[in-house]
C-alpha cells in the first residue's frame, strides 16, 4: 500500500481515518479508534475499501452513521 496526494487530500474530510491507495490502484480507510461495542454490533466495520475515492468516502460516511444511530 502507498500513500498518494489523493488519498493525503482526503483526510481532512473524515479525521480519524487513515486512507491508503493499493498498488493496485484501490483505496482503502481504516478507523483510527474501533468504534463502540454497539456500533460493531449494529454492523459498523473499522476498514472499508472501494474502487475510488467517491465510493470510498460514501463507505466511511456510512460505517459512521451506524455508530451515531447507535449512540442516540
Amino acid at each position: 500500500m502507498t500513500h498518494d496526494r489523493a488519498a493525503a487530500a482526503a483526510r481532512p474530510v473524515f479525521a480519524g481515518w487513515r486512507i491508503m491507495r493499493s498498488d493496485a490502484g484501490r483505496f482503502w480507510a481504516t478507523r483510527e479508534r474501533p468504534f463502540p461495542r454497539a456500533a460493531e454490533d449494529a454492523g459498523a466495520h473499522r476498514t472499508v475499501d472501494a474502487d475510488d475515492l467517491v465510493k470510498l468516502c460514501q463507505a466511511i460516511a456510512a460505517q459512521e452513521s451506524i455508530a451515531e444511530q447507535t449512540a442516540r
